[in-house]
């Protein structure tokens, strides 16, 4: 093959064609606004709850979520969200656990995914999950997520809480698609004005204006030690299943031209981790339902994180404090009702695996383990790889 055909072949313009452009990494405009908001449902109780229980820092955990934010926009340049750790943030809010121990926790964490990642143990549980199990997972978290929304959030502001619900969810559902006009930047104002409406606080904007660095903090071999045993142990095989092997599965449905690799993801999880404890920074992971709720409502790069990131990061160093205001009274029904279109769009993943029924009901069966058993996403883990090898081998 000559050097000109092989430039041809490779998309060079030396044979009279246009060279394929690679898509672009980050891109900046208003549909990456609008995914920007897409794990807003999420990310923000979980983060507020965990700072009222465990009194940790505000600033700290605002500024710091948003630097990770930032750090996984460019390193990945995919909406690869970052988000609070799901079991670790449930456990804090209701056992009230102090700030030393979800430190350790976070650091305990990172350490056993670095383990994995550079062992090469997380590669060969990669190849060993089936992809039945991966949308089961996701089904599962999914399903939580749902009930979550329908079940709490919903509900409660009575009455006006499903006024506001059901005209959050007719503007997703009028505007589904619309890259024109994304519909969660219109639910968000919603919320917005509803709060400033109804909810209006007596603390001056321009009074809670300062610069606050994230405080330093080095956890203490106890805090590690509890962590690991209270926070860890429950959180690792959702980490496994959901920030780990469905998120690389949901990155390959949505960005089949963009791979990533499951060791990758488990050595930016471990920095994460590694990181924030030491800055007053909550456990953090990578997640389907991140990548899910960016990608539903508009964002294609990672743009969307990027713009995430920054308005956390800003919010953190200069505004706390009326930020976390804004947090406390934003209307819970609106962000139930984005909660529950992000979680529509993790169980609506279920649809490539029609062709089979067996791994259909596979799939389902994981997701129903993984959402309503102690300890949930590691037998459906085990359980579904187990019942796949058996009905095909």
């Amino acid at each position: 093959m000559t050097e000109e055909m092989s430039e041809c072949r490779s998309g060079g313009n030396r044979c009279g064609l246009n060279p394929v452009k690679a898509p672009p990494r980050i891109r900046i405009d208003r549909n990456e606004l609008a995914g920007a908001f897409g794990d807003i449902g999420t990310d923000l109780p979980l983060i507020v709850g965990m700072i009222l229980a465990s009194g940790i820092d505000g600033a700290s955990v605002l500024g710091v979520f948003g630097l990770f934010q930032v750090f996984s926009a460019l390193v990945y340049g995919l909406p690869m969200a970052v988000q609070p750790l799901k079991a670790v943030a449930a456990i804090v809010i209701v056992n009230q656990v102090n700030g030393g121990i979800l430190f350790g926790a976070g650091l305990a964490i990172g350490l056993v995914m670095l383990a994995l990642t550079l062992t090469g143990w997380l590669e060969g549980l990669a190849r060993l999950v089936p992809k039945p199990v991966i949308r089961g997972i996701q089904f599962g978290l999914g399903l939580q997520l749902a009930l979550l929304a329908l079940g709490r959030y919903v509900p409660a502001e009575g009455a006006m809480g499903f006024l506001l619900a059901g005209l959050s969810a007719l503007i997703v559902l009028a505007l589904w698609g619309n890259r024109k006009c994304p519909a969660s930047l219109l639910v968000v104002a919603l919320g917005v004005g509803y709060a400033a409406l109804f909810h209006r606080t007596s603390l001056s904007f321009w009074a809670s204006c300062g610069l606050t660095l994230p405080q330093w903090h080095v956890p203490r071999a106890g805090e590690v030690l509890t962590g690991f045993v209270m926070l860890a142990l429950p959180q690792i095989p959702l980490s496994l299943g959901n920030s780990i092997l469905a998120t690389r599965q949901i990155a390959q449905d949505y960005f089949p031209d963009r791979p990533v690799t499951v060791s990758r993801l488990g050595l930016t999880y471990s920095i994460l981790n590694l990181t924030a404890p030491f800055l007053s920074g909550i456990p953090v992971c990578h997640g389907s339902g991140g990548i899910a709720g960016h990608y539903t409502f508009g964002a294609r790069t990672g743009g969307s994180v990027l713009i995430y990131g920054l308005v956390l990061l800003t919010a953190g160093l200069l505004f706390s404090r009326a930020f976390t205001d804004l947090l406390r009274v934003f209307p819970l029904p609106v962000l139930g009702t984005i909660l529950f279109f992000e979680a529509f769009a993790l169980m609506r993943l279920l649809r490539d695996l029609r062709a089979s029924r067996a791994d259909l009901g596979v799939a389902v069966a994981v997701g129903l383990m993984a959402a309503f058993l102690p300890y949930g996403y590691l037998a459906g883990l085990v359980a579904g790889s187990v019942a796949v090898y058996v009905y095909k081998n």
